[in-house]
């Protein structure tokens, strides 16, 4: 299917890894001009760079400085932006609401939902001004199946999914489209990184991080296709929510998780 995005400029946050790195990839085989936002690099989003007009531009994305440098890169090197994703976002296992302190609850406002706050405000003149441009955030089902183990991530990404909508309603008309993109589990760092939600879910259940992965967490969750999804699905979504087929397309929230949520 052709996306109509080649020549287009695009910001991705949080675009080392997981969703961010694949997000990178497709949108720069179909021919965009991607600004790759994060605070280091690594080996695949390199290889990127090296084969592609992909730029990356180092910096913390939780400040106001960074998140304005990303931009204004992007700017100086293409002379205009089409599109901004807002993928940035961290979690940690808890064991409780009270373990969290104030410093916790901001560092994880601050890369999940004020990273979009910050990128979104320096991009959008940008994105006025090229008309037909689009952002997509990130958020997740949490946002609406809030769990103890991620309560500050879920809050995060609660106000994450309310921002989504007051930007559609303000900038639509002003030709600019803001949808929002709601996973479930995706296999990606997030999950696999040592320490991180495989691991934990694999002590509690007495058993490997893969079998988590491919079994418990599925099952726990009630995920009716019986898997998590790649980092790619949501990708592949998200070029198709930026690209102009989704022209009457915005303030939306899609799920992608398996049939993991039951209601309507």
């Amino acid at each position: 299917m052709e996306l109509h995005l080649k020549d287009k400029v695009a910001v991705v946050t949080g675009a080392s890894k997981g969703i961010g790195l694949a997000v990178v990839e497709r949108l720069a085989r179909e021919g965009v001009k991607v600004v790759a936002g994060s605070r280091t690099s690594t080996p695949e989003l390199d290889a990127l760079v090296a084969g592609h007009d992909v730029t990356f531009v180092p910096g913390d994305l939780s400040t106001t400085a960074g998140a304005e440098t990303l931009v204004q890169r992007a700017v100086e090197r293409h002379g205009r932006l089409d599109i901004l994703v807002n993928n940035l976002g961290a979690a940690e296992p808890r064991e409780s609401f009270l373990t969290i302190d104030d410093a916790g609850w901001q560092r994880i406002f601050d890369l999940t939902f004020f990273s979009a706050v910050r990128t979104t405000r320096a991009a959008l003149p940008h994105l006025v001004a090229a008309g037909d441009a689009a952002i997509v955030n990130i958020s997740s089902i949490n946002a609406r199946l809030p769990l103890p183990m991620v309560v500050d991530y879920s809050a995060a990404k609660a106000a994450l999914t309310n921002l989504n909508k007051s930007l559609s309603e303000e900038f639509a008309p002003q030709g600019v489209r803001v949808n929002a993109i709601a996973p479930g589990p995706v296999r990606t760092p997030f999950w696999t990184a040592p320490g991180g939600f495989a691991d934990a879910t694999a002590a509690a259940a007495g058993t490997t991080a893969q079998e988590a992965l491919d079994v418990i967490v599925p099952q726990s969750m009630g995920i009716t296709s019986g898997r998590i999804s790649e980092a790619g699905e949501i990708a592949d979504l998200t070029l198709f929510l930026a690209s102009p087929l989704a022209a009457n397309i915005t303030g939306t929230e899609t799920l992608v998780d398996g049939g993991q949520t039951k209601t309507l």
